[in-house]
């Protein structure tokens, strides 16, 4: 397994985020992470990405035991994150925070070049001057993924995509997602969107207080009541 995450516990302030998560990634799969809010989600892609220090447990890319390594050491391993609320650098122009992003290579070699990404979001070429926070808000969240691309990431952490942003853009981003997945780039998507979420994965965990409550192929999921129910606000076939 390319991500190996085992009995993962972690806590803010004393209130407990997750509560013995355990999951993996082999590579070249994209797998999303469903659940309500407050369920862990993010807290989860936090502790992979070094920002959060899980209190137990063990994180491995490879093999290579991450916890309690600085977030930069784990960039540095082309583990990366496009984070929730997009983050963009306001006052720099798209280029400028593309190139940012280039930054968390350190000697790997790219995955992905400025002519990758501006094909897969045309919009950021014609735009490329154009400062980040001027942007809608459907350009900043294709410039964050963009900027993550431009690390080189072996795994990408995608933290709520489609938050806020119009149906036709929530698509055009799955749809980039989905060429991403094709070209083999091993994807954990935290979606709110859970119907997207299933559309376009192989599998999917569904968490719930800070645990596992059920996984399975994103297929089978799909196709179960319960999940249909709580979690995409319709009831069974």
């Amino acid at each position: 397994m390319l991500l190996s995450i085992d009995d993962i516990h972690a806590s803010y302030s004393g209130i407990r985020a997750l509560d013995g998560v355990s999951l993996h990634i082999a590579k070249g799969e994209m797998v999303a992470l469903i659940g309500p809010n407050g369920a862990g989600k993010s807290t989860l892609l936090n502790c992979i990405s070094g920002i959060v220090t899980p209190t137990a447990g063990s994180i491995k890319v490879e093999g290579v035991e991450l916890v309690r390594k600085p977030a930069r050491a784990i960039s540095r391993m082309g583990v990366l994150q496009s984070p929730e609320g997009r983050q963009v650098l306001p006052d720099m122009s798209v280029l400028e925070n593309l190139m940012v992003g280039a930054n968390a290579l350190h000697g790997r070699a790219p995955t992905h070049d400025l002519g990758d990404v501006y094909r897969l979001f045309p919009i950021l070429d014609e735009r490329r001057e154009q400062m980040a926070g001027s942007l809608s808000g459907g350009q900043q969240q294709m410039l964050a993924i963009g900027r993550a691309l431009m690390g080189g990431p072996n795994i990408l952490l995608l933290d709520e995509p489609s938050l806020g942003l119009a149906p036709v853009i929530v698509q055009q981003v799955f749809d980039a997602l989905a060429r991403l997945r094709q070209d083999g780039m091993t994807i954990l998507l935290v979606e709110q969107n859970a119907r997207k979420a299933l559309q376009f994965s192989d599998r999917a965990y569904v968490i719930e207080h800070g645990r596992v409550v059920t996984q399975g192929s994103s297929s089978e999921l799909a196709h179960n009541d319960d999940i249909l129910a709580h979690y995409m606000g319709t009831g069974g076939h």
